[in-house]
């Protein structure tokens, strides 16, 4: 369902300017060869282990002849051994998802799955990822970048609000400041020298695949306390109500505008876009939080319990994102 009013997206053509480099072997009777871009250096590495795990498995199943990378500083010798047909990124955080794996791959003519160079640095880069969403008409919370140690000293914006490293996922960082808090956060010294501060925005978490030009359904995160990494990831730390138990009017929103962020931002293949929802507001109350280039492929993970909801089995999901696959994204 469209909305009538709300955010403008022209359709992602990136199909049209970008032809797509064709997969060896999909035409013929040897399975191709794919690489399946697991772990890395990135605070998400174990969840990356995971969901790359899960990929390899599932295509292995769909027909694949599958070789399980993990991704490190020797990952361009790795690919020069394996001479895979495609990569299968499942990579999270930096390095794998914020362009920097993608731009190796470009250069080495290797067809991948998920965003390009761009679209995945911009998606990283929450502060600019909130430009684009400006830009296209979609609602954000206000927000600011700070250096940490100003931060630490003193509030920079009127509780409650939330801090984060500007450059990370998963919730890693995350750090709420409620509204009776006399003492700006203690950050930990992990965090970057840059953060974000950004109003809080109550409400239900709500989330929605977008899966090459179609926004699959909403999901409604249901945890006792903070949507953080342990929640995220461990079995029984979050409930998932898949579809989400909301107005049309919301849901429909929801559907548009993740498929509106993920053109705003020239995302390709399947991303997932987070948002915020205070019921006493209607739809006012629903903002974005930010979009995910690379989205989890855990047994706990959103995307692909939102595909297996429409109809999509996981091996179908990873199949098509292979499918999907090519350079100039």
């Amino acid at each position: 369902m469209a909305l009538k009013t709300g955010p403008q997206c022209a359709p992602n053509n990136g199909a049209a300017m970008c032809p797509k480099q064709k997969v060896a072997g999909m035409s013929s009777r040897t399975p191709p060869k794919v690489a399946v871009l697991m772990g890395g250096p990135s605070a998400e590495r174990e969840v990356s282990l995971s969901s790359g795990r899960e990929c390899a498995t599932a295509l292995r199943d769909a027909g694949y002849e599958v070789v399980e990378i993990d991704a490190g500083t020797d990952l361009p010798a790795q690919l020069a051994s394996v001479r895979p047909d495609v990569a299968f990124n499942a990579l999270h955080g930096r390095w794998g998802e914020d362009g920097c794996v993608q731009g190796l791959l470009e250069w080495l003519r290797i067809p991948y799955t998920h965003s390009g160079v761009l679209a995945s640095a911009l998606a990283m880069d929450k502060e600019r990822t909130k430009a684009a969403y400006r830009a296209a008409g979609l609602p954000v919370v206000a927000s600011v970048l700070a250096p940490a140690a100003e931060v630490r000293a003193r509030h920079v914006m009127a509780p409650p609000y939330v801090v984060k490293p500007n450059n990370e996922g998963s919730s890693v960082g995350i750090y709420i400041v409620h509204a009776a808090a006399d003492a700006p956060p203690d950050l930990s010294p992990d965090m970057p020298d840059l953060v974000m501060v950004e109003a809080y925005a109550p409400g239900r978490e709500l989330t929605t695949t977008v899966m090459g030009d179609r926004a699959l359904t909403v999901t409604d995160i249901l945890t006792d306390g903070w949507y953080d990494y342990d929640a995220k990831y461990t079995p029984g730390g979050s409930h998932h109500v898949v579809p989400a138990d909301l107005p049309p009017k919301i849901f429909a929103a929801c559907l548009d505008y993740a498929l509106c962020a993920h053109r705003a931002l020239g995302c390709r293949g399947v991303s997932r876009t987070d948002f915020r929802w205070d019921a006493a507001r209607g739809l006012a109350g629903l903002v974005l939080l930010e979009t995910n280039t690379q989205p989890g492929m855990t047994p706990t993970s959103l995307t692909p319990e939102q595909a297996a909801r429409v109809g999509i089995s996981f091996p179908d999901l990873c199949d098509w994102m292979i499918k999907d696959a090519s350079c100039n994204r």
